[in-house]
């Protein structure tokens, strides 16, 4: 591992079925093929199998042993590139199907800005061509960028569907924080990242995120069978907002407040539990202090 110079790092889950597909797109990129490391957090649906089975050349199997959870899958994930020497990641979710051009979209941006940046991201679309509202980059941390009509577009937040950044960013910033488990670990990762260097959307670097959940996260709205994962949620979002000092608190209180409104008036039932686990949430992103870790650590 590490003999070429782009790893692209996939977490997955128990979805054999998307994962083969996001590695065969990855196969059929148009420029130099990265090599790909399929980071496994224990799938039980034979997915180190299938894996195995697409015999694709420059391809690494881990599996981590234990459910780490996207956060921790990812931070696993950028540690072993990192270890293994190479001088470019690009991390995507297992249900992320890359364009053919979408890497060399992203190489030719690196060439122009003479890698002074932190992170380029991809815009990521439905399978049905439309722009995909979950993974729409941040201009700042509480608004959408206006749009993809410039190929270059300052942005300050994205999700790991599509994300490439320099090792050097890594020995600068860190890991992804495994203690996220799930949810905003890119948000908060990205954001930590645009604190301290200029970051881009490339909308010539496009992908198809094959999600099957696309709806906003909100526990008002989601399944019951969802619901108890949103401690997660609201917990990381208070580590992340609370760093934006009196804004990101502001931004808090109202979004917590009108999460809290949307439940009283949903018609899903046992509201009271859906509060409780909204201002749990909270309280514990208050108190909660991960490490972050450098990549020696």
């Amino acid at each position: 591992m590490g003999q070429g110079k782009i790893a692209a790092v996939v977490v997955t889950y128990n979805r054999k079925e998307l994962l083969c597909r996001c590695l065969m797109a990855l196969q059929a990129q148009n420029t130099a093929k990265p090599d790909i490391l399929v980071i496994d957090n224990a799938s039980t649906d034979g997915t180190g199998q299938a894996v195995q089975a697409l015999e694709l050349p420059g391809l690494h199997y881990c599996n981590t042993g234990r459910n780490l959870g996207g956060a921790g899958g990812f931070a696993f994930g950028v540690r072993a590139a990192m270890a293994a020497g190479y001088e470019y990641l690009w991390l995507m979710d297992d249900d992320t199907l890359p364009e053919p051009d979408a890497l060399q979209a992203f190489l030719r941006v690196d060439k122009d800005l003479k890698g002074i940046y932190g992170w380029l991201s991809s815009r990521a679309l439905t399978p049905a061509g439309e722009d995909q509202p979950m993974n729409r980059q941040r201009k700042t941390p509480y608004r959408d960028i206006d749009g993809y009509e410039q190929d270059l577009v300052p942005s300050v937040m994205a999700s790991f569907v599509s994300l490439f950044m320099p090792a050097e960013t890594v020995r600068k910033v860190g890991l992804p924080i495994a203690e996220f488990f799930i949810w905003s670990d890119d948000w908060e990762y990205t954001r930590r990242i645009s604190r301290q260097m200029p970051c881009y959307t490339v909308s010539s670097s496009r992908v198809v995120h094959a999600m099957k959940n696309s709806t906003v996260v909100n526990i008002a709205a989601d399944v019951p069978a969802r619901w108890e994962r949103y401690r997660y949620f609201y917990r990381n979002d208070v580590y992340l907002y609370r760093r934006e000092g009196i804004i990101g608190w502001l931004w808090l209180l109202t979004k917590f407040a009108w999460h809290s409104a949307q439940v009283l008036v949903s018609p899903s039932g046992k509201r009271l539990q859906r509060l409780s686990i909204i201002w749990k949430g909270f309280f514990a992103g208050i108190r909660f202090n991960p490490p972050v870790q450098g990549i020696d650590n």
